[in-house]
């Protein structure tokens, strides 16, 4: 949630777009390549987007998402948690 903050205002933040395409394209291929169903709700202003499952996932779709994960655990440890947090809540 929020903007990453890496970047001074009014440039481009790396940390933003790849978190950003990251999730964009997991969402889009659990959607028209998986199947799945899923939503998603975002608020531009803060950054944040809730993805929900509304169905158990795939196996090949649990794969994607764990992928997804590791990216952005990986983006976190070189980064520092300063600019971005990665935060699971299975509900």
């Amino acid at each position: 949630m929020g903007h990453a903050g890496y970047a001074r205002k009014g440039k481009p933040d790396i940390i933003c777009a790849a978190v950003s395409a990251l999730i964009i394209n997991c969402v889009n291929a659990l959607e028209d390549l998986a199947k799945e169903d899923v939503t998603t709700t975002q608020n531009s202003e803060t950054g944040f987007m809730r993805i929900v499952f509304n169905k158990a996932l795939q196996d090949k779709s649990v794969f994607l998402v764990d992928s997804t994960v590791y990216s952005l655990k990986k983006i976190s440890e070189e980064y520092g948690d300063k600019y971005l947090i990665v935060k699971i809540k299975e509900v």
